[in-house]
């Protein structure tokens, strides 16, 4: 009998031998939480499709920040609930709208968090579309200038990175040149430079209070079966100044993720969404599945694929057992 001379086996032997030869080692270092703050005080109002993710006013949300920060996951993005909404979602850039008092609050408990936030006006506007709406068509220039105040907003609240993900073309420019000519020009761009229109978004909208009043967001957000295309918004977005570049959602889109990384040498997140999420944590709770495992397994596929930047529902289950392993 011939017997092989390769055996891959002898390094699957044991959990050492695994451990030593392990391509790709996930952390807590390449995750970000995202958080939904909402106006009023002592309210924590759990999102009925995304069991653990809360709508939260500020002092619930620096208690669940300190949670983060103990958990050695390095950030968070935020994105807000406001007061009210008007049709051109002018709250999104108020000095004393929730995400900006969220910032403020975190800074003022010097949390050694990074603070992300969400650039868009979904939240904001009545009609829950990313950009200024006329005669039921979203305008792309007129929203710029909107974008790009609601940047501002938060770099002066004290956000790190701003994070635009309305996908309107020349948002990345315009966000660039005002924080450049307000004396922001240390802070970052992590561009949602290839969002594909996708139905994965489901619970998010509940989250965010964010459903669009009428039609879907196919005219501004990628057709799910271009990839070839993110390779051009990515390389457009980087020409205007993005310092990062975001695929979203991930798992559907893992081919895109690693295109992206092997296109471009750029730090490359990809957003694991609420949808994902969601089905995930329905799975678990019928005992179809191990949570555990297949969270460490798609947050590893993610990161094998390309991104080294995972934002995440599940950051912090995922970080209590990385700790634990």
């Amino acid at each position: 009998m011939s017997f092989p001379v390769q055996r891959p086996r002898r390094l699957r032997r044991n959990e050492g031998l695994r451990a030593l030869v392990q391509e790709t080692r996930l952390s807590t270092q390449g995750l970000i939480y995202p958080m939904f703050v909402c106006p009023g005080s002592s309210v924590r109002t759990e999102v009925s499709s995304m069991p653990g993710i809360f709508q939260q006013s500020v002092d619930k949300f620096v208690e669940e920040c300190r949670e983060v920060e103990q958990l050695g996951i390095p950030g968070i993005i935020l994105f807000g609930l406001p007061e009210k909404k008007d049709e051109t979602g002018s709250e999104s850039s108020a000095v004393d709208g929730p995400v900006q008092r969220a910032i403020e609050a975190v800074r003022k408990t010097k949390l050694d968090l990074m603070v992300m936030t969400d650039i868009c006006l979904c939240e904001y506007t009545s009609h829950g579309h990313c950009g200024v709406v006329k005669d039921g068509e979203v305008l792309n220039d007129p929203t710029l200038e909107i974008l790009a105040d609601e940047a501002l907003s938060h770099a002066r609240a004290g956000a790190d990175i701003v994070a635009p993900s309305d996908m309107m073309d020349g948002r990345v420019g315009a966000i660039r040149r005002k924080l450049d000519e307000n004396g922001f020009a240390d802070i970052a761009i992590l561009s949602y430079a290839a969002k594909y229109c996708s139905a994965f978004y489901g619970p998010f909208r509940e989250a965010a209070q964010s459903a669009a009043q009428f039609g879907d967001r196919s005219s501004y957000q990628m057709d799910p079966a271009n990839a070839r295309e993110a390779l051009r918004e990515v390389a457009l977005d980087l020409e205007e100044g993005a310092d990062m570049i975001m695929v979203k959602p991930a798992l559907p889109y893992l081919d895109v993720v690693q295109r992206v990384r092997d296109a471009f040498d750029v730090p490359v997140a990809a957003y694991n969404v609420s949808g994902e999420y969601s089905m995930v944590k329905a799975a678990a709770r019928n005992g179809w599945i191990d949570e555990k495992r297949v969270v460490l397994e798609i947050l590893t596929g993610i990161q094998r694929a390309g991104a080294g930047i995972i934002l995440t529902y599940h950051a912090k289950d995922a970080a209590r057992w990385l700790k634990a392993c």
